[in-house]
């Protein structure tokens, strides 16, 4: 499986599903809603009730279950130094012991409070990018911050940065992989040795990635340029962005999630 096809977040898939229709301000709002609540559950019962939300926020969007949950691996190594961490480190009710080694019942409790929070909130954010288009996300993200721009926020500037951040990842790790099955072709080796040798082995990898980077952005600056394009006050858009009954279904869904949440 190639890398590129592994990473969820900035990838967009342009299907026909309730999910996709939603307005992006919408998506956006109910995201940070969605990440604020996760921090607040504390209890079984609740992280169920939230994975069982997102479950069903992936089935509305018809992106395939086992294509997203494949997506959600590249986050295992974060997943897993956060457990072990919390898992060795809290102290408490012990329930093992090996030599210098130690689990509590309380690091148990945190280990997997931590770890699911961290899958949460990974999976709503993909789900956010694999259902709205860039130019709906960058639109999304400037009139969610605009009340911050009466304070001199810059934020259809922000807006914009996020988005073309996002939107280059897939490319980025496209570009990686073709460097990389060229300088095998040629003969490197990229796992030789120890961590000393490997970090080494990567200099043919990471120089042309660089100066690719470089380039594209070069290229983008330049694209941006020749089109006049200043963005910000007064701009213009071609597909404005309009709420209806469903975006109002979507809130609602949320609020009984929340309330849910109260009482479990």
């Amino acid at each position: 499986m190639e890398l590129s096809k592994q990473i969820l977040i900035g990838q967009y898939i342009p299907l026909d599903s309730w999910i996709h229709s939603l307005d992006a301000r919408v998506k956006i709002a109910l995201v940070l809603v969605l990440s604020v609540i996760i921090f607040f559950v504390d209890t079984g019962k609740g992280l169920g009730l939230c994975f069982a939300f997102l479950l069903l926020g992936v089935l509305l969007s018809r992106i395939p279950f086992f294509y997203f949950v494949r997506g959600m691996r590249v986050i295992a190594f974060l997943v897993l130094t956060t457990a072990l961490l919390n898992l060795f480190l809290v102290k408490g009710e012990t329930v093992w012991s090996w030599q210098f080694l130690t689990i509590s019942k309380e690091g148990v409790q945190i280990s997997l409070l931590m770890s699911s929070r961290l899958l949460f909130l990974f999976g709503v954010t993909s789900l956010l990018t694999l259902t709205t288009s860039p130019i709906a996300l960058t639109d999304g993200t400037e009139r969610v911050l605009f009340p911050l721009t009466l304070v001199g926020f810059p934020a259809h500037e922000l807006a914009l940065m996020m988005t073309i951040a996002l939107r280059f990842v897939p490319t980025l790790l496209l570009e990686a992989e073709k460097i990389t099955k060229a300088q095998m072709a040629r003969g490197a080796d990229f796992a030789p040795g120890g961590l000393a040798q490997k970090a080494k082995s990567l200099v043919p990898l990471l120089v042309p990635l660089f100066v690719s980077a470089f380039h594209r952005a070069d290229e983008l600056a330049t694209a941006m340029e020749a089109r006049c394009y200043r963005g910000g006050k007064n701009r213009t858009r071609m597909k404005e962005l309009r709420s209806d009954y469903n975006d109002l279904v979507a809130v609602l869904l949320v609020l009984g999630l929340v309330c849910l949440l109260q009482v479990v």
